[in-house]
């Protein structure tokens, strides 16, 4: 499977994951599918995008601290528009982000396949 492609699915998922994480404050409990739709697009964004990086960098430290810090950006968005809400869930929504790009880039260094090479035909 493709990088890419395992970066949207994985993303996905750890997306949805990372949403569930919210049940933990009950006071966010009626605003939860939105928050798991928002999870997953941003997980599945941020997996695009760590997918494509990965299939131009070969070293599984710099995709994990990509992942990191794609992840980061992602969440820092949810967190500053969050603030300006009213909320304040700085950490919460940092934490498990961060969390969920770097594992988005780890898998997709090592378990991704490298795009073939073009078949040239004469």
């Amino acid at each position: 499977m493709s990088k890419p492609l395992i970066g949207i699915l994985l993303g996905a998922v750890l997306g949805i994951l990372d949403g569930l994480t919210s049940l933990m404050y009950p006071e966010v409990a009626p605003e939860i599918m939105g928050i798991l739709i928002g999870s997953s697009i941003k997980g599945m964004l941020a997996g695009i995008i760590i997918g494509f990086v990965a299939r131009k960098v070969s070293n599984l430290t710099t995709m994990i601290v990509v992942g990191l810090a794609v992840g980061f950006f992602f969440a820092f968005i949810v967190a500053y528009l969050n603030s300006m809400a009213g909320q304040t869930y700085w950490l919460e929504i940092l934490l498990p982000g961060s969390l969920v790009g770097a594992i988005l880039g780890y898998a997709t260094q090592k378990y991704g396949s490298k795009p073939k090479g073009k078949v040239q035909t004469t």
